[in-house]
């Protein structure tokens, strides 16, 4: 029997119902938990309101959320089989000669378009909330800042200039690497000799030089000086501080084949940012690998009973997938495998995964 439209549209209903359930729950839990966090590591700093820590919060969760994604649609996947079951619906639906693939099939094409818009839209959009956060954030957490808003990590950078080399550190990067805050810089002459110490509370890169405000200089010979603007010339460019400092996930999904493309005409290694870019482009292949995981693991007990090994085997395999991506993370961003393999085996291995077994429950 073929499926209906009206049935395969229900079906996709519900699915989908319980997939944004699950996401939305899931976002207001993370959404608390963060502001509480943010309150008790901001809340005795000038310039801490309970009414900015919210908009901090609110504006950077949706960036943090992407992570939830493939897990709200394998639990809301197995939430929706199991309701579908326990209501009779799928007995029914297979009395009336509807196989699993066909019942299955609305909920692919959900997980799909869920994917398709998650990296097209949401990514793009998220991205975008995370840099208005830190617009938001500027000030208030200080040094702790890169941690709390975990858009950065201390790296120190070797530059060349017209006068000498120099060690840049930045807490803080903001507008595509050419603006920087919290700014340490160790300068040394052409013969490599250390001259000066140099902390600035901004950076902005202008033309192959770093303009430094509220900068403050140390050296061996004289005392500390302060300059409202200090400048220290770079050969470095903004796409070469991104790949050195950035975080590939500050990138939207649109200006990523634009950001590989200029690291590599500047001769640098583009791993993590190609690895993101695959990672986001393999996601509705995940997601419908979650969803037939799902399908293999919820159909079976939802007809012989065992709700607890359903929930445990929706965990285990959850928990797999999740392991073996971020080994492929790890190897496809450190250039040991290409990025195309590293982002797309976990969403193949997951779907021959589910096909495996559900071929193995339904076919014998």
């Amino acid at each position: 029997m073929i499926l209906g439209r009206t049935l395969a549209l229900y079906f996709s209903g519900r699915f989908l119902k319980a997939i944004l359930g699950l996401f939305l729950l899931a976002a207001v839990l993370i959404y608390l938990f963060d502001v509480l966090e943010l309150v008790r590591r901001g809340g005795d700093r000038e310039g801490f309101s309970v009414l900015r820590v919210s908009l901090i919060s609110l504006l950077r969760v949706p960036l943090l959320l992407e992570q939830v994604i493939p897990f709200a649609v394998l639990f809301g996947s197995i939430a929706a089989f199991v309701s579908l079951s326990r209501a009779l619906e799928l007995v029914v639906a297979r009395a009336s000669g509807i196989s699993v693939w066909q019942f299955t099939t609305p909920a692919i094409l959900v997980g799909l378009v869920l994917g398709i818009l998650s990296i097209t839209a949401y990514n793009p959009a998220a991205v975008w909330l995370q840099h208005k956060s830190d617009e938001v954030a500027i000030g208030l957490f200080g040094s702790e800042q890169s941690l709390l808003l975990q858009t950065t990590s201390d790296v120190w950078v070797r530059q060349d200039g017209l006068d000498g080399e120099s060690v840049l550190l930045a807490k803080h990067l903001l507008e595509g690497g050419t603006r920087l805050l919290d700014v340490t810089i160790f300068t040394f002459d052409k013969s490599g000799t250390f001259q000066e110490r140099i902390e600035a509370r901004e950076a902005r890169l202008r033309n192959r030089v770093w303009y430094l405000r509220d900068a403050t200089v140390y050296t061996t010979e004289r005392d500390p000086q302060h300059y409202g603007l200090y400048e220290v010339s770079t050969y470095l460019t903004a796409t070469e501080v991104r790949e050195s400092i950035g975080s590939p996930e500050s990138i939207s999904f649109w200006n990523l084949p634009r950001f590989i493309e200029l690291a590599r005409n500047a001769g640098l290694p583009a791993y993590r940012y190609a690895l993101q870019y695959q990672t986001l482009l393999a996601r509705p292949l995940l997601l419908a690998a979650m969803i037939l995981i799902a399908a293999a693991v919820s159909l079976r007990v939802s007809r012989f009973g065992g709700l607890g090994g359903m929930i445990l085997g929706g965990i285990l395999s959850g928990f797999v997938l999740y392991v073996l991506s971020e080994l492929a993370k790890d190897f496809g961003g450190a250039g040991i495998i290409p990025p195309i393999v590293a982002a797309w085996a976990p969403g193949v291995f997951g779907v021959l995964m589910g096909l495996t077994i559900l071929l193995h429950q339904e076919d014998g």
